[in-house]
């Protein structure tokens, strides 16, 4: 008995008790909390990377593409006119010498697209317009020969290539000095009609859609202002002419460097106000945004107006080639402007032989220094933007880790 008491009583005796130490250790991260907050520091990391690198290559590689040039060659083409061609994606010139009209990929590839020996001889293609919405080109013929004088305007449907029509187009009972017409450079309004400008008489022809043609305008405004008659270019007068969906044309005139709009209701002409002339004015181009290009043989000009065309501001002019002598201007894809150095001087002289030619892309400085700025102001933007967003982030990784302690 005495045994077994003692054995009870060591079994009651208990080891002192030991208070539980608390250890402060941090739980396991569940795998999914564990990962988004993995991936939400670098992500971080990485986008700083990426911005910063952004930030500082942007304006660089924004000014280091330099302007398109396309060479091409075709003996003794001498183009004068150009226009583009949007559905088929090329450029469309004319020929002083042939009585062809070829096409130009963006890479100089050329190909003859209308040969038309049917036409009078020494016949030119001068302006150039290609109606987008039947698909077909209109061109204006002139024949620089005294003796066989001509001036019309011919349709071809640009998928067959075929003539539609050849129009002649009337002469003015009234024009001065008996000077015959130069029918000289063309527009198309959205019916299909085409006005044709008269360099030597200073009138404007209209020739509907069917081909048949009349005498448009011959507003006294064309002869108002004075003419500097020592000008090699004294004897040409209304050129370049561009239709405005509004309504309306615009027209210049190469020898006062006049701009005038002009009716395409009933033909009435004024004089658009401007903050300089436009001096030997040729082709004329309007892009997208409404903004007007002019082409001389020496500079191309930049024009716009808050008011429809009642009053422009030259804003920015270009210094061109003159001695390859650009004497058209169109807009393109993206609407980037194209003038084409055709060396017609050298080829209405009679004494050239060349073959290659060039149709440049030209750009304002303007503008590319409004572009910097306005990337400088998204770059801001999206700086701004960054900044709230990691800070965002940062919150949230606090968070994750409050909850988790």
């Amino acid at each position: 008995m005495e045994a077994k008491a003692a054995t009870v009583g060591e079994d009651q005796v208990s080891q002192p008790e030991v208070s539980p130490v608390l250890i402060n250790r941090r739980p396991n991260l569940h795998p999914s909390a564990q990962l988004t907050k993995s991936f939400a520091i670098s992500l971080m990391s990485s986008s700083t990377k990426i911005l910063a690198l952004f930030f500082i290559l942007g304006p660089i590689l924004s000014s280091a593409t330099t302007p398109h040039v396309i060479h091409f060659r075709s003996p003794k083409l001498y183009p004068e006119s150009l226009t583009y061609d949007h559905s088929a994606q090329h450029f469309i010139v004319g020929s002083l010498d042939q009585r062809t009209v070829n096409s130009v990929s963006d890479a100089g590839v050329i190909e003859t697209i209308i040969s038309d020996p049917s036409l009078p001889p020494n016949a030119s293609f001068l302006g150039l317009a290609v109606d987008k919405l039947n698909n077909r080109l209109f061109a204006v013929i002139h024949s620089f020969d005294s003796l066989h004088p001509f001036n019309g305007l011919a349709a071809y449907d640009l998928r067959s290539r075929q003539r539609l029509f050849l129009s002649s187009l009337p002469s003015s009972p009234s024009e001065e000095d008996g000077r015959s017409p130069i029918a000289n450079d063309v527009a198309l309004d959205f019916k299909g009609n085409a006005y044709v400008t008269n360099s030597a008489g200073n009138f404007i022809w209209k020739v509907s859609q069917e081909g048949e043609a009349s005498i448009f305008s011959t507003s006294p405004v064309f002869k108002r202002f004075p003419v500097d008659r020592d000008s090699p270019l004294s004897s040409f007068g209304l050129n370049g002419i561009a239709y405005v969906s509004k309504g309306y044309l615009l027209v210049v005139q190469t020898n006062t460097g006049k701009l005038f709009k002009v009716d395409a209701d009933d033909g009435t002409a004024r004089n658009v106000l401007l903050n300089e002339d436009l001096p030997e004015g040729d082709g004329i181009a309007i892009r997208g945004d409404g903004v007007v290009l002019v082409v001389s043989n020496k500079k191309l000009w930049l024009l716009k107006s808050d008011d429809s065309w009642g009053e422009g501001v030259v804003y920015d002019k270009i210094d061109l080639d003159g001695e390859r002598y650009p004497t058209s201007v169109v807009v393109g894809r993206e609407g980037r402007a194209y003038v084409l150095y055709g060396c017609v001087m050298e080829g209405l002289s009679g004494k050239g032989g060349r073959e290659l030619f060039d149709i440049e892309e030209v750009r304002s400085e303007k503008e590319s220094e409004d572009e910097k700025i306005w990337m400088y102001v998204l770059i801001g933007l999206g700086l701004a933007i960054f900044l709230i967003w990691r800070f965002q982030m940062k919150q949230l990784i606090r968070n994750m880790d409050k909850k988790v302690n």
